[in-house]
């Protein structure tokens, strides 16, 4: 699935990431700003390069999340079964409360749903990131009651497959 597909939302673009993409990725994932609900602790330039940048395709698959083809923000989406599987997602500081992120999660889901055929997609923000918690209900997500630490969200799909 690593096919090199290009998503393209209203406002967003996701590319997906290289090995070109490190240096910029490793010093996002440095900055505490960038990581405070994304685990909360700043990543090595060699831990971002194992786990961002296409090395564990087919079952991640990464994306840079580009508005005005400037990259904003990081996106993955994960495998959990044939159908189903979640997406992670996090934007810079300055990036966020600008609807970039529900527009690159609708971006997302269209592709897992109408090209790939998905019928659910989980999220899983930190309880305490209400702006996460609201971006991810605009882009059609709905709260699953559970007690962990992280809410769990899903995204079930119509008959249809129309993302």
């Amino acid at each position: 699935m690593g096919d090199g597909v290009v998503l393209e939302g209203a406002l967003t673009r996701l590319v997906p990431t290289t090995e070109d993409d490190v240096d910029l990725l490793s010093r996002w994932f440095a900055s505490p700003d960038f990581v405070e609900h994304w685990g909360g602790v700043p990543l090595s330039r060699d831990e971002v390069a194992e786990k961002y940048v296409g090395r564990r395709r087919p079952s991640v698959e990464s994306f840079l999340v580009l508005a005005q083809g400037t990259p904003v923000g990081y996106a993955q989406y994960w495998h959990a079964g044939v159908a189903e599987g979640g997406i992670d997602m996090v934007l810079a500081p300055e990036a966020r409360g600008r609807a970039l992120g529900p527009d690159a999660a609708r971006a997302l889901l269209a592709h897992l749903g109408g090209t790939l055929g998905w019928r659910r997609v989980t999220v899983d923000p930190v309880r305490g990131n209400v702006r996460a918690v609201r971006a991810w209900e605009k882009a059609g997500f709905r709260q699953v009651p559970n007690a962990a630490k992280n809410l769990l969200m899903e995204f079930t799909f119509a008959e249809d497959r129309q993302g």
